[in-house]
């Protein structure tokens, strides 16, 4: 159990100390909730904060059922969805102009950090399904770092296994199949704001520490 977003963001920071003041690493944050943690993390590490910019692209008689992900700079898409390539690529055009305007309101005109040959440091507040963090793994390899940490306070073990087939390492504190939601293993699970995710950003230079 975690007294909040800090606490665990806290306990994830002690077990990467490796990492602390190296120059090829990079924290990134799924917002909102991974970007408390992983401020605190960025932090107490010395190591500059990211923010990774993914939304699902939804079936067009069914918007919550995904058919892939979009990123600032890169997509997937599942095979045998027998959705016409119109619809993706304007799908994938607005999902993007949203994501380029959400980026720029956490960080203005700064450009993203590239990760190029730099090791990252994937952080949310939980997994569930794990298909957003995949997700977003997915689009990150594109980018071609030189190895992905995922670090999550908690997950059902099932999600956390197969988190291990898109990261070269997972670091989950809290892990088993009585799982029911991320928010029972918190005692404060208050949703996180876009001011409080710009706000904390503001805090941790986006260049480096």
């Amino acid at each position: 159990m975690f007294n909040d977003r800090i606490d665990a963001g806290q306990q994830l920071c002690e077990k990467l100390l490796e990492y602390k003041d190296r120059k090829d690493v990079v924290i990134m944050a799924l917002p909102r909730g991974g970007v408390v943690p992983a401020y605190v993390i960025a932090s107490g590490l010395h190591l500059p904060l990211e923010v990774t910019m993914v939304k699902k692209l939804g079936h067009p008689t069914n918007h919550e059922y995904a058919i892939g992900a979009v990123s600032l700079t890169g997509r997937i898409i599942d095979n045998n969805i027998g959705v016409g390539e119109d619809y993706i690529d304007e799908e994938t055009r607005n999902i993007r102009k949203l994501l380029k305007e959400r980026f720029a309101m956490y960080h203005g005109s700064k450009p993203p950090l590239s990760v190029e040959n730099k090791t990252v440091i994937v952080v949310d507040d939980g997994v569930a399904t794990g298909k957003t963090m995949i997700a977003a793994l997915e689009l990150l390899k594109e980018e071609k770092p030189k190895k992905i940490v995922v670090a999550v306070p908690v997950g059902p073990e099932h999600t956390i296994n197969l988190l291990n087939n898109y990261a070269d390492e997972v670091i989950c504190l809290e892990s088993d199949e009585s799982f029911y939601a991320i928010g029972q293993y918190y005692r404060d699970f208050r949703q996180v704001s876009d001011d409080e995710v710009k706000n904390l950003l503001s805090r941790v230079d986006h260049a480096g520490t």
